[in-house]
């Protein structure tokens, strides 16, 4: 899913004037997300499209060391304000079975969640719930599955770095919490390393632990840019 620095993500939002496409993709050697183990080895793409602060993209992740990891799209509307801003993602894997042209209550591989974040300077603060979709209880009602996440980036030794705090407000099967619960507590590190004078390699690292699940992982990947 998506890292969105709120994720899947990562997922960009300008508020540039002329409008910007950004392409790359991740290589990671494992997928967590939100303090959840999603996969093996993966390659994650990402396209984005911003003009004036309104960003459409779309992000994906299929397993290159094992083919049970489920193909995952997911397709991210957002808009930036000042330090305000909000959107909506939907979230599609193929784990299920189910196509991706299916949206059918009770039989639909998607789930629609809107987000909205806010940067206060040193920490940015996000919360996100699902408000569509395959995201359901026991009972069959609405989970409203929901998350919230601070963020503190910071530059130390020539790197940049980033702190995490995220955790689920109620109980979600989504993310497997039977209550309040603190899922994911992570700090990353990036370096770019400079190949030639126009390219460079941004390679990052990150520790995970989620006390909810009492599991913890380490996570190294590399960034490339095309665009």
């Amino acid at each position: 899913m998506i890292v969105a620095m709120l994720s899947s993500g990562t997922m960009g939002v300008w508020a540039q004037n002329q409008v910007e496409v950004h392409l790359g993709a991740d290589i990671v050697s494992n997928y967590i997300w939100r303090g959840q183990d999603m996969g093996h080895v993966s390659l994650q793409p990402e396209l984005s499209v911003g003009w004036k602060g309104l960003s459409l993209s779309a992000w994906g992740s299929v397993g290159l060391s094992n083919k049970d990891d489920a193909r995952e799209v997911d397709l991210t509307l957002s808009y930036e304000t000042g330090n305000l801003s909000f959107g909506i993602v939907d979230y599609w894997n193929d784990g299920d079975g189910k196509p991706y042209f299916c949206y059918k209550n009770y039989n639909t591989a998607h789930s629609f969640e809107g987000f909205i974040n806010y940067d206060f300077g040193p920490v940015s603060a996000s919360w996100q719930t699902y408000f569509t979709g395959s995201d359901y209880r026991a009972d069959g009602k609405r989970a409203y599955s929901s998350y919230f996440e601070l963020s503190a980036p910071f530059r130390l030794a020539t790197c940049d770095w980033d702190a995490r705090f995220g955790l689920v407000p109620w109980k979600s099967g989504m993310y497997d919490a039977s209550g309040i619960s603190v899922t994911n507590l992570s700090l990353r590190v990036t370096k770019a390393i400079r190949i030639t004078r126009s390219f460079e390699l941004p390679l990052f690292g990150q520790v995970v632990a989620n006390p909810a699940s009492r599991h913890f992982y380490f996570v190294f990947g590399l960034t490339l840019k095309a665009i």
